[in-house]
């Protein structure tokens, strides 16, 4: 058994793992299909020292970066199957091949699930996002807007009330007198009706379609619901905990429930972006790494 640690996932969290991995010398083997969450978005923001860039081209940085180390190996290929071998875990790809190493990490991610909306998956990381500190900057203050997708969005409403004047849209959904009166209170315009489709030209946002007119808006923020990315971590009985969006993996100091195996990135916590990506991954490499050493 030759590789020390197979990385599944090459963006922010798998890179990051592997990058420690590979600085402690050990033979690592990335497996990454190319199709990252925010590739969708054309800039990243709030990420130490590379505020505005595109995520695609940091990735394409990052990882040439790691394969400047000789330990290192990456395939473009997706993991379709893994399971416990001898003292490590086997892995299938899609391309044909087997893999077999000491640790895995899963840096999987999610998968949004968005309302089917007209007009909105055409704009999906450029004028409808989910992440206020991510994204909210670039809306200048202008109106923006919350689609109610659960109970969480009235929290959401209000936090998005700092980057622009806002207007909570139910959709159809009933929300209480009281909560009502609370986003009242706050200056968060509510609008109960269902909402009808997505306006612009191109991926910018113009307003929202109700019944009769439109809202003008320059931004809409919503909460998807996530799914697991991947089926590895499910395969191998790994532990996962609820939150209001969806499930993650359950970790402690990377590790996950099953012996040897360690995960990071937006498959393992409910609050995600580049930045915590990132420092989730390099953890989770260092903690792996010490748990090859110490048993």
């Amino acid at each position: 058994m030759d590789i020390d640690a197979l990385v599944v996932g090459g963006s922010f969290a798998g890179i990051s793992a592997a990058l420690q991995l590979a600085r402690a010398r050990r033979q690592v083997c990335v497996v990454d299909a190319g199709a990252p969450r925010n590739r969708f978005a054309q800039a990243s923001h709030g990420f130490f020292g590379h505020d505005g860039r595109a995520p695609l081209e940091l990735m394409a940085q990052a990882r040439a970066q790691l394969l400047a180390y000789p330990s290192v190996r990456f395939i473009a290929a997706q993991a379709t199957e893994a399971a416990p071998q001898g003292e490590g875990f086997a892995l299938a790809l899609d391309n044909g091949e087997r893999l077999v190493g000491r640790r895995l990490l899963l840096a999987t991610g999610v998968r949004d699930l968005l309302p089917e909306l007209p007009g909105l998956a055409e704009r999906w990381g450029q004028s409808v996002a989910h992440c206020p500190y991510c994204h909210g900057y670039e809306f200048d203050r202008q109106p923006l807007g919350v689609l109610y997708r659960m109970p969480l969005s009235l929290h959401q409403a209000q936090l998005i009330a700092e980057w622009g004047p806002t207007t909570l849209f139910l959709d159809g959904h009933t929300v209480s007198d009281d909560e009502r009166a609370h986003m009242a209170a706050l200056g968060v315009a509510v609008e109960p009706g269902k909402v009808l489709a997505l306006e612009g030209e191109g991926t910018a946002l113009a307003g929202v379609r109700l019944a009769g007119r439109v809202v003008p808006l320059r931004g809409l923020f919503l909460a998807p619901t996530v799914v697991m990315a991947s089926p590895l971590a499910e395969q191998l009985g790994c532990a996962f905990e609820t939150a209001p969006a969806g499930s993650f993996i359950r970790v402690e100091m990377g590790q996950t429930s099953v012996p040897g195996v360690f995960a990071a990135g937006d498959a393992a916590t409910a609050w995600s972006n580049a930045a915590q990506a990132a420092a989730a991954g390099s953890l989770a490499g260092a903690a792996m790494h010490r748990a090859m050493v110490f048993g």
